[in-house]
């Protein structure tokens, strides 16, 4: 699982020229699922994403995490964060879940952002979305579950 932070002041996502998901300050975030996934990738990131200290305090340090500001997460499905564009020039998608995986993980995912005490907005799954972001700083951050879990394959 993959996902990508980006901190906001505000942020939209609009299908067929319709608002479906908006917050003010918080988090928007890009969520890719591969077909590995399941509970324990959704469990580790979202605690992450929730506890990360990345927003500011009074002394201008990021020290505050989305659960101190009070602030939302905006979750947009996001399958080509598992784009391959190691060989040639169109990127693969191989990766990336098949839909019928990665929707319920998807929502069992924002629920799980639920559970822990923050609002979260979100797009429609597998539609065309356009997404409008007030970045915030910038700051953007990269999680990916294979570097957060340590998976015993045999």
């Amino acid at each position: 699982m993959r996902v990508v932070i980006q901190r906001v002041s505000k942020a939209s996502v609009t299908v067929e020229e319709q608002v479906v998901g908006a917050i003010d300050q918080g988090l928007l975030l890009l969520v890719g699922i591969t077909e590995h996934d399941g509970e324990e990738e959704i469990q580790t990131l979202a605690e992450k994403v929730v506890h990360l200290r990345i927003f500011e305090d009074e002394e201008g340090k990021m020290n505050k995490s989305l659960l101190d500001l009070g602030g939302s997460i905006l979750s947009v499905s996001q399958f080509t964060l598992y784009g391959d564009c190691r060989k040639g020039r169109r990127p693969s998608f191989m990766a990336a879940a098949r839909p019928e995986l990665a929707q319920p993980l998807y929502e069992k995912f924002n629920e799980q952002l639920r559970y822990l005490g923050v609002e979260v907005q979100t797009g429609i799954f597998g539609a065309m979305m356009d997404v409008s972001l007030h970045n915030d700083g910038p700051v953007t951050i990269l999680l990916d579950s294979n570097d957060l879990i340590k998976k015993k394959f045999s």
